[in-house]
């Protein structure tokens, strides 16, 4: 592979706006951590890049997939595909795929061997649930479980993970925390499927969004959001945290924009929606990160 005249590709290929999801979750179980004074920077250094290299292990995988399926084509609504344009082949994307996976594995293990055989499991399942993510006799993508897969492994695996590495705890407190942190990155997965819902339809990809249609998405979006606040509330009242939790409310004004976005955009339009809820997710995450350790 030339990977210096086609570095270009590969970028877009990892699907960069999208990375967000996989560092969302390993900042908001870090500063759980933080808060608890059990936190080891190097463990989440190296959580971080296993999480990424996972996220972009899983996009490879759905860019791959979706080609020999069919799902990528013309009428493609969505940002450019690699395989769909030619500018990489198939043989170059499934050593990607190997590259990429065999690396988070091998940078996992020195996360298996600090906190032990668990974390072997969860990285495991994790490569694992992204590859059959758009890959083998069932994908989730394909069977409406998406939005599930996201919820799980980007969101409560990630944080509760992220967590138990620096404190070996697996809590209550750590399952609220990755709440929002599921709702956030599978807000990202919806707004890409509502999008998609006629192209989806025809490649016979039965995403959620195409299975229930555009009403159920958009409350299903609303709905998400409303968990995102609702659990600062729970922090705030059950767990006594302090006023500070409430600082991610500041983006308030963000979903009210999302939300006049999807029930009004169509189309193309509907990928600034995506850019816009991939940098809420973000800030959001961060903004609870910080009300999380203060």
């Amino acid at each position: 592979m030339e990977y210096k005249s086609n570095l270009s590709y590969w970028l877009l290929a990892s699907r960069p706006k999208t990375l967000l999801a996989a560092v969302v979750p390993v900042m908001v179980g870090s500063a759980l951590a933080i808060s608890m004074k059990k936190f080891f920077l190097p463990y989440s250094v190296v959580a971080l890049l296993c999480s990424i290299l996972i996220q972009i292990g899983t996009n490879f995988t759905n860019d791959l997939y979706d080609f020999l399926k069919g799902a990528d084509n013309q009428k493609r609504k969505g940002p450019r595909r690699v395989l769909a344009s030619g500018l990489i082949t198939v043989k170059e994307m499934k050593i990607a795929i190997v590259l990429v996976f065999g690396i988070a594995f091998l940078l996992g293990l020195y996360l298996v061997y600090s906190a032990g055989l668990l974390i072997l499991w969860v990285g495991i399942i994790s490569i694992f649930a992204g590859i059959i993510y758009t890959a083998g006799p069932f994908p989730l993508a394909y069977n409406g479980l998406g939005d599930l897969f996201v919820f799980l492994f980007f969101g409560v695996v990630g944080t509760m993970g992220t967590f138990y590495l620096h404190t070996q705890e697996i809590s209550l407190l750590s399952f609220v925390v990755s709440l929002p942190v599921g709702a956030l990155t599978t807000n990202i997965l919806i707004v890409n499927n509502y999008r998609d819902i006629e192209e989806d339809r025809e490649a016979n990809k039965r995403t959620l969004a195409v299975l229930l249609g555009r009403a159920f998405t958009r409350w299903q979006f609303i709905l998400l959001i409303i968990l995102c606040y609702f659990v600062s509330l729970v922090l705030h009242f059950h767990f006594n945290y302090s006023v500070w939790i409430f600082l991610p409310y500041l983006t308030i004004p963000i979903t009210f924009i999302l939300i006049k976005m999807i029930f009004t955009f169509k189309g193309e339009e509907l990928n600034k929606t995506l850019e816009l809820t991939a940098k809420f997710a973000g800030l959001y995450g961060l903004l609870f990160a910080i009300g999380l350790i203060v």
